[in-house]
C-alpha cells in the first residue's frame, strides 16, 4: 500500500481539521452554508480532500431518506462530516456525491 501524502490547498481560506489542522476543504467550494449536523452548522461542499470514507448506509435525516457515508480526517481519522451517496426524493438529488463538514468540527488554516 505506499505512503498517502496530504494534499495542500492553495487559498487564503481554507478549512481544517480542528483536532489537526489538515487541510479538507476550500470555502470557494462551499455549496450552501444552510446545513445542520449533529454538532449544529454545516456546509455543504462540491469537493473535499484528505478524507476517509466509511460504509455507505441509509439514514433517515430532517430532509428525507439518503444512503450516506461518514468521512473522516485522513491525517487524525476524527469524524468531520458525511457524503451523500443516494437521495431518494428527487428534489434532494443535488447533494448526490456531495460533502457536508460539519463547522464545530473545522478550523481555519491559514
Amino acid at each position: 500500500m505506499g505512503l498517502s501524502y496530504n494534499v495542500y490547498l492553495n487559498s487564503n481560506n481554507i478549512y481544517g481539521c480542528k483536532n489537526c489542522k489538515t487541510h479538507l476543504g476550500n470555502r470557494d467550494d462551499i455549496i450552501s452554508r444552510n446545513f445542520r449536523g449533529q454538532h449544529g452548522k454545516a456546509f455543504l461542499f462540491d469537493s473535499v480532500v484528505n478524507i476517509t470514507q466509511g460504509e455507505p448506509g441509509e439514514r433517515n435525516m430532517t430532509t428525507g431518506r439518503h444512503v450516506v457515508r461518514d468521512i473522516a480526517c485522513r491525517q487524525c481519522k476524527e469524524t468531520v462530516g458525511w457524503k451523500y451517496d443516494k437521495a431518494y426524493e428527487t428534489s434532494e438529488k443535488y447533494k448526490e456525491g456531495k460533502y457536508i463538514l460539519e463547522a464545530e468540527l473545522l478550523c481555519q488554516v491559514n
